[in-house]
């Protein structure tokens, strides 16, 4: 639910003041609308989000998170400034290099992997993990 008609209004979340909206913000995010084409490298030091794919032969630095939203087929490299909590997230992980801090891994030689949901990579134990990604709401039930 939002406040008012305007496009930039305040969506309220019940329960949740202001300040604690506010934790959640983040002012070092870059929206990419579009795909990363081959030759074309995108550099930042924060959190990349990309509304599109990212072809081989594109590069996608970081020094915080990537998210894509398409297919990630390109090199990404989250956590870039050393962070090990940077995490990479795609609707298809098909990197053709991911790095996480100074954690490197790239696909398996021939295998295709037909997940149909999105998936996460991040540092477990000191090896790069892909998995399913999970909602918040699925994360909160097996903490508990």
């Amino acid at each position: 639910m939002t406040e008012g008609n305007n496009s930039n209004s305040l969506v309220k979340f019940p329960g949740m003041s202001l300040a604690e909206l506010e934790e959640f913000a983040d002012d070092n995010t870059i929206l990419i609308q579009r795909t990363v084409r081959s030759g074309q490298t995108i550099v930042y030091n924060g959190n990349i989000v990309v509304l599109g794919d990212v072809n081989p032969g594109a590069e996608v630095i970081a020094a915080g998170n990537v998210i894509v939203m398409g297919v990630l087929r390109g090199v990404v490299h989250a956590g870039a400034s050393g962070d090990l909590d940077s995490v990479v997230v795609a609707f298809r992980l098909r990197p053709t290099q991911l790095r996480i801090a100074n954690h490197i891994t790239r696909a398996p030689d021939g295998e295709e992997d037909m997940s149909h949901w999105p998936e996460v990579a991040r540092i477990k134990d000191g090896v790069v993990t892909i998995e399913l990604f999970q909602t918040g709401i699925n994360r909160q039930n097996k903490l508990t």
